[in-house]
């Protein structure tokens, strides 16, 4: 797309106060070439001989207050002149600031927000494949670069070329001959600038890719840092961070010479055409050629067009890094979002679920459901055993439409379930992870994201029912004590608990419990499955599990090998039967005799 385009982009809704800024800066900077013109004036008319040299519409106001004898004896009136521009000018740079910084920051937080809103829309695949460093650093370090530049470095691009066409008019106005000189330089500066401008885009999106790199490296570990800690291997990831952190540092030493040597070659260009221009005035002064006023007015300008040019070409630097990160960003929003729209809402949700001949696979060709054929009748538990890998979690996949099944059908109380949407599917299916998330808030906030609003009474409830109301109880601050990041501070049988809870406090028709009591003991297991029975009256309830003493009350078990459903039945049915239940449920039994 083109670079332009994502600009406009980036400032909709807020183009007018940026149209506004623009204007302001040419105001400014007509002010600002009009001050080498007044001492031009200055010099040759009112403190020299020479004849008054200004357009018609300035010569009248001169001589109504009394032309050039009056100003020449009263010089105060080109002080107050000269004070009235720069007071002017003074309120220009405040507007231009001002409607700058609105531009630039109301900018951002827009695009934050549609930023944010679609990574949170992208289908569930996209998550599982992205980093979630390089996602951040997209929706903070690159939209801030874009901001940056918008808010000063575009507006200051935008003065230059504007004041570089006011300046090279008023040179030619003056004296052609002497503005060739002046300019003479300048190609060769344009040359090196070009060059400069391609190779900071190269470098700013190796740099940015790498920065990527490394913020994934640091939210990585540090979210994983008990697993660092448990495996003592703080030196090896130490060394793995190190090496993003080289890279990045080396590519932005790449930046840093790379500008050295644009700054020392313009430098030195910039210096040698000021040079020229004052010999070459000296010169064409004392031979009467140009006026004293004239020769001032060209050095003024002379630095006015040179120094400027020579400052594009930092500023198509900063352009560069702008059209990267907002590459970066436009790449998240060029990924197509997960579809809300289509599908039916209000359909009412029983909890009856049949799976027929039911495919599914995350790689063409390759089967991860293969033929799965059950049913779920509205209100009953049934459980599901296998060995990893063997499909179960991919049908609480399907079932959340957080991946859609490529052949058969499944219907939920006889809709096809790709029929109904998934916000609305969604909103009526309870799941509990074997590894569940909980937010660094409270424990009351983290249980009460399972219905927003609730009361703490249903919140306190819900914990009960989970068999943690008693853990919170012994912190010092019960259910207002902050969890940390992740649910560290917690163990992970509190942790599954508080996860029920907050998945029991949503009172859904449909719920699902992903190996999720795994982290607690058979006693508590129990306790926790004897209260949502008592509580789940007309709930269809999954439970998917390792641990047979789980699964045992369930009023239908499944058992999935690769993606297939080999036995079916009530666990004495099970139990009776050569199999992978009987198997599992003989070692288990065999353990608790042990122990």
């Amino acid at each position: 797309m083109n670079k332009i385009t994502l600009m406009l982009r980036f400032l909709k809704g807020n183009r007018l106060t940026y149209l506004g800024a623009l204007l302001a800066v040419m105001g400014n900077v007509a002010l600002a070439t009009a001050v080498p013109m007044v001492i031009r004036v200055t010099l040759d008319s009112i403190l020299g001989d020479l004849p008054l040299d200004l357009p018609n519409y300035l010569i009248r106001p001169v001589e109504q207050i009394g032309g050039v004898v009056f100003i020449r004896q009263n010089l105060w009136v080109l002080l107050i002149v000269l004070l009235g521009m720069t007071l002017v000018q003074g309120l220009m740079q405040f507007t231009r600031a001002k409607l700058a910084s609105i531009t630039g920051e109301s900018s951002a937080k827009r695009m934050r927000d549609r930023v944010y809103l679609h990574v949170l829309r992208q289908p569930y695949n996209y998550h599982v494949k992205s980093q979630t460093g390089d996602i951040i650093q997209r929706c903070t370090s690159d939209i801030e670069t874009t901001q940056h530049f918008v808010a000063n470095r575009s507006v200051e691009a935008i003065s230059i070329i504007f004041q570089v066409l006011v300046v090279l008019g008023i040179m030619l106005s003056l004296n052609i001959p002497f503005t060739v000189v002046s300019v003479m330089l300048i190609p060769l500066i344009l040359i090196l600038t070009v060059r400069f401008f391609r190779s900071m885009m190269t470098l700013f999106l190796e740099t940015d890719e790498s920065e990527g790199v490394m913020s994934s490296t640091l939210q990585e570990n540090l979210s994983g840092v008990r697993v660092v800690k448990a495996f003592a291997a703080q030196q090896f990831e130490m060394a793995k961070f190190d090496e993003s952190s080289r890279t990045y540092r080396d590519n932005i030493l790449k930046i840093t010479r790379l500008m050295a040597d644009f700054w020392s070659k313009s430098d030195f260009l910039c210096m040698l055409q000021v040079v020229i221009v004052v010999l070459t005035g000296t010169f064409l002064t004392a031979t009467g050629r140009i006026s004293l006023g004239v020769m001032v007015a060209f050095v003024t300008y002379s630095g006015m067009l040179i120094w400027p040019i020579r400052g594009l070409g930092q500023m198509m630097g900063f352009m560069g890094q702008a059209f990267v990160a907002l590459t970066r960003v436009q790449e998240i929003l060029d990924h197509v979002q997960e579809d809300y729209s289509s599908g039916e809402n209000g359909l009412p949700i029983q909890g009856a679920i049949a799976f027929k001949d039911v495919r599914f696979g995350y790689n063409s060709g390759k089967w991860v459901l293969d033929k799965v054929n059950f049913d779920v009748p509205a209100g009953s538990t049934t459980a599901i055993l296998g060995a990893t890998g063997s499909g179960k979690s991919s049908l609480v996949h399907l079932l959340l439409r957080l991946y859609d099944y490529q052949e058969g059908s499944v219907t939920i109380d006889g809709t096809e379930l790709s029929s109904i949407s998934r916000n609305w599917i969604r909103s009526h299916v309870g799941i509990v992870l074997q590894e569940p998330f909980l937010f660094s808030r409270t424990i009351r906030e983290n249980i009460r994201v399972g219905r927003p609003g609730a009361a703490d009474p249903d919140i306190e409830a819900a914990a009960r029912i989970a068999c943690v109301d008693e853990a919170i109880g012994e912190f010092e601050e019960g259910y207002e004590t902050v969890v940390g990041e992740r649910g560290v501070t917690l163990s992970g049988g509190q942790r599954q608990r508080v996860a029920i809870a907050r998945t029991v406090l949503r009172d859904v028709p449909i719920l699902i419990f992903d190996d999720s009591l795994s982290a607690v003991d058979t006693e508590t297991d129990a306790s926790i499955r004897a209260a949502l029975k008592a509580r789940r009256t007309g709930t269809t309830t999954l439970i998917i599990s390792h641990r047979i003493t789980t699964l045992a009350e369930a009023d239908q078990i499944l058992v999935l090998d690769q993606g297939r459903i080999v036995q079916r039945g009530t666990h004495d049915e099970l139990i009776r039967q050569e199999g992978h239940y009987k198997q599992i449920w003989a070692i288990q039994s065999n353990m608790e005799d042990i122990a």
